[in-house]
């Protein structure tokens, strides 16, 4: 199995981060994608992160699933890329698409959501045209997982590994890190 995770400038630190460890945790190799012009990302609260690719370099065909993390800004500037696009719209057709907190607005405005159950974080409600709004902590619909926000991040993280791996890696991880 092989995730890609998206990073851009104003990503939500949390959003990216648990779900980055969560899936490795599971043993699921898990790419940290930067979509600027650099590896080094500086996320929302100014903390800068280096990224294992570029996404330009990136094979996305061996790639099971890609994570669009949340974050006002960071959201805006996923949205905003070319590549990223493409990337969210090849996925959807057979492979499977994670994206929490403002990020499923992305997906919304792609026309991927329309006539499916989706969740956000509730200021991103009004950009989810198409959507059946479920609001709850993680809904999916398919081969597409929506989450509501930082508060769900670890919710949203054990759904991506129960669709991937299976209930009981989720578990075993959530024995492991004293979850309840």
């Amino acid at each position: 199995m092989k995730a890609v995770v998206f990073f851009a400038t104003g990503f939500e630190e949390c959003e990216a981060l648990i779900v980055v460890d969560i899936l490795r945790r599971a043993g699921i190799e898990t790419v940290m994608v930067s979509v600027t012009e650099l590896l080094e990302v500086e996320s929302s609260r100014h903390i800068v992160l280096r990224a294992d690719a570029m996404a330009a370099d990136v094979d996305y065909a061996s790639a099971d699933l890609i994570v669009l993390p949340g974050g006002r800004l960071g959201t805006e500037n996923l949205k905003d890329s070319r590549a990223i696009q493409d990337i969210v719209k090849d996925f959807a057709a057979d492979k499977m698409i994670a994206a929490i907190c403002a990020a499923p607005s992305i997906l919304a405005s792609l026309g991927l959501l329309d006539g499916r159950q989706a969740t956000c974080h509730p200021d991103y409600e009004n950009q989810m045209a198409g959507a059946i709004l479920t609001h709850e902590s993680v809904t999916v619909d398919g081969n597409i997982i929506t989450g509501q926000g930082l508060g769900t991040t670890f919710d949203f993280a054990f759904e991506i590994v129960k669709r991937l791996i299976g209930n009981r890696k989720v578990q075993q991880i959530k024995t492991a890190i004293c979850y309840k």
